[in-house]
């Protein structure tokens, strides 16, 4: 199984980046800062959901997740799942959490990631992983 920004949403994202991109010939010089800053990271956010594709995925050994630089690959044994719901301003946002630390004195390593990273609900992604994991 794997799972991947959606891309419809990566090519909205190079879209309005590029978009901006060419307003800037028409803007003053405090508005080039501002919305060139804006396309920069509209553009980054495109690159990273091409690079870093899939971001998650499970197979029969464990989990690999992709970030910019490397990726983690966390197995099974080792690996919990959790969701965190949270709500600010009326807004409820869903995150998953894969935890690999033991104890306290283990350094692990922690990943969240939203919708956005996933392409789906991290609800439904984290019951698929706890179907896939054989040490449950």
């Amino acid at each position: 199984m794997q799972w991947s920004p959606r891309p419809g949403e990566t090519a909205a994202l190079a879209a309005v980046g590029l978009g901006l991109a060419l307003a800037l010939v028409v803007l003053d010089a405090p508005g080039r800062v501002l919305v060139g800053a804006g396309a920069l990271l509209l553009l980054a956010l495109a690159v990273r959901d091409v690079l870093a594709r899939p971001r998650l995925s499970a197979g029969p050994d464990g989990v690999d997740v992709r970030t910019w630089t490397r990726g983690h690959h966390l197995p099974w044994g080792l690996l919990r799942v959790h969701v965190r719901e949270t709500r600010r301003f009326g807004v409820r946002s869903r995150t998953l959490e894969l935890d690999t630390a033991a104890g306290p004195d283990d350094a692990g390593v922690l990943v969240v990631l939203g919708r956005r990273d996933l392409g789906s609900d991290p609800g439904e992604v984290a019951r698929t992983l706890r179907e896939l994991d054989p040490s449950s």
